[in-house]
């Protein structure tokens, strides 16, 4: 039976509620489709296809593009399910089903009713959303006013809604939301206001599975004291409350916006979660867990089996929320189920997904200089004084930090070739002055208690590379100096060609083993969108989202926004940007 007849058959099981197999493991094994975030369940961003290869790459032509109609920020990439494409845009979060056996016609339109005066104001870092998910015939948007909608995925009409939060707190939703088995998982946005992060858990129609927090007492982040692990050790009771000043773990931040992997043999899905409320550290005394850290929860029951706190006590924004691509690789000669994860604060990890066992941990940009490296016995920073924010106080500028706040790395999801065994990263290569000050907790109103500039690391002018990296052993294999961050989620494909855009509004192919250019083309806009694949009526293509904003743009975003300090230090830094785009969110498609 041909995997697109058999997707079709388990949704008609599914439509009579007869017990099925996980549908969405069965469906990404057709390299035609992409039908999840990260294309699979392993976040490893790994297209199987190889009609479009090293000796042709440079034939690439636009095959049509299509204009979402929305102007801020386009981060995310569209879904592909067999021959109709799911689009998303920016706020207001408008869904689009495209016909690709109809020239791309639209299949239908969804236009979410949202209070934007509530909504807008009190998101952080752009109006952006990160994509779409499938299952069971629906295709799942978070909105940004925290409502989850499932819409039938051949009409486009709402099948069930759940608003789990409220704007006029601080808390959007700009992640997308992630379809693992029977359960579709969602995060929040909101940190910079104070909001407790959690993931809340629902099952495919609708039912709210579970809500779990990432700081406060022991069941309300479904944690077992004796028996999750953190550097394999039993966390203990209070592992939270005891590293926080009374209440502060009430709007202690660390939210989830980021993208989430799941493990279906070991049925445990992975992420990380965001910064501690406020910015200024000498406000919230304590490690703060467990804030920037990394989960590995059971999916039924959202137990943590493990957990991994990268930046204790966070002085510099460093959020943990980035991707956690999971791979089979031998470590010092053990074959071992990892997870790899680039974080903010400018180091690579390296795990074992089931233990939570930390392998490697290096710096992927040698720019860093906040931490001298990190013990592999204890799992904390070597900090370097001279730039820790918290010991030199509040009202003092502490300059030269590297990486700055938006990190060696925020969002934008690397990628994984089993082929070369190598991940392959955009980075960005920024450094900040940083004075925290006091602040005030005001429900609703802005929570962050620091004043930032940013600039290039030293040494050169380019704010970003797009590297290689081997998460074996934690080395830089190669690196492509980029004008500007490398703001957009890469593609690795089995013809050792790896795509990615960038904020010029380039989208780039490169050499998987040298990194030497291939081929690049300038789309309408500025690229932080993620490249991806698919394949339809024989023909390979690539597709990706055009549209500048974001943090690194949000001073083009937002042109009020004037001063070098505002958005939060990236106004400064990326001023030359308008030099190269211009705002507009466009789809691209490339073929042969």
């Amino acid at each position: 039976m041909k995997l697109k007849t058999l997707s079709i058959a388990m949704m008609a099981l599914a439509a009579t509620g007869v017990a099925m197999a996980d549908e969405i493991r069965t469906m990404q094994e057709n390299e035609n489709n992409w039908v999840s975030a990260a294309g699979n369940y392993n976040n490893q961003r790994y297209s199987k296809l190889a009609q479009i290869n090293k000796d042709n790459v440079a034939d690439l032509k636009m095959a049509w593009t299509f204009s979402t109609g929305v102007l801020r920020g386009h981060e995310g990439n569209a879904l592909v399910i067999d021959g109709t494409m799911y689009v998303h845009t920016a706020f207001p979060n408008i869904v689009f089903a495209l016909d690709l056996n109809n020239d791309g016609a639209i299949k239908w339109k969804y236009v979410p009713k949202q209070n934007y005066d509530e909504t807008v104001p009190v998101m952080c870092c752009d109006t952006v959303n990160r994509g779409l998910a499938y299952g069971d015939g629906k295709i799942f948007l978070a909105q940004a006013d925290t409502v989850l909608v499932a819409l039938d995925m051949n009409t486009g009409a709402p099948v069930w809604s759940h608003k789990r939060d409220d704007p006029k707190r601080g808390a959007t939703s700009t992640g997308a939301p992630h379809v693992f088995k029977d359960k579709v998982l969602v995060g929040i946005s909101g940190g910079e206001f104070g909001v407790r992060g959690y993931v809340k858990a629902y099952s495919l129609d609708g039912k709210e599975m579970y809500t779990a927090y990432g700081v406060g007492p022991d069941d309300e982040m479904i944690v077992d004291p004796k028996n999750t692990l953190s550097m394999l050790k039993p966390i203990g009771k209070d592992s939270s409350l005891k590293t926080w000043k009374g209440d502060q773990w009430k709007i202690g931040g660390g939210t989830t916006w980021g993208w989430y992997s799941y493990d279906p043999d070991l049925n445990m899905f992975y992420y990380g979660n965001g910064n501690p409320s406020t910015w200024n550290p000498t406000q919230r005394p304590g490690d703060n867990k467990w804030t920037m850290s990394l989960f590995g929860r059971d999916l039924d029951t959202g137990m943590a089996k493990w957990i991994y706190q990268m930046t204790p006590h966070d002085e510099w924004d460093y959020d943990g929320v980035n991707e956690v691509p999971l791979v089979e690789q031998k470590i010092n000669g053990k074959m071992r189920k990892t997870l790899v994860h680039f974080d903010r604060n400018g180091f690579g990890y390296t795990m074992d997904r089931v233990t939570g066992e930390l392998l490697v941990a290096e710096k992927f940009d040698p720019a860093v200089n906040w931490s001298k490296g990190v013990s592999l016995k204890t799992g904390l920073h070597d900090r370097v004084a001279k730039y820790s924010t918290g010991r030199n106080g509040a009202d003092v500028n502490t300059t030269g930090i590297c990486p700055a706040a938006l990190g060696s790395k925020d969002q934008q999801p690397a990628a994984y070739s089993p082929r070369t065994g190598l991940y392959y990263v955009p980075t960005n290569h920024v450094c900040m002055d940083y004075e925290p000050f006091e602040v005030e907790y005001t429900s609703g109103q802005p929570y962050v208690g620091a004043t930032l500039n940013m600039f290039p690391a030293p040494g050169g002018t380019h704010l970003g590379n797009f590297i290689a990296w081997d998460a074996r052993v934690g080395k830089i294999v190669w690196s492509n100096p980029e004008r500007f961050s490398a703001w957009s989620g890469a593609l690795a494909t089995a013809s050792d060609v790896v795509f990615y855009g960038t904020l010029e509004g380039y989208i780039k192919a490169v050499d998987a083993q040298t990194g030497r250019e291939l081929w690049r083309f300038k789309t309408s806009s500025g690229i932080i969108g993620n490249v991806n694949t698919y394949k339809h009526e024989g023909k390979q293509f690539i597709s990706i989202l055009s549209g500048v904003g974001g943090w690194a743009g949000i001073g083009m975003a937002i042109p009020s926004l004037e001063n070098d300090s505002d958005g939060l230090g990236a106004v400064g830094a990326y001023k030359a940007l308008s030099s190269w785009t211009n705002l507009g969110g466009v789809l691209s498609v490339f073929s042969l």
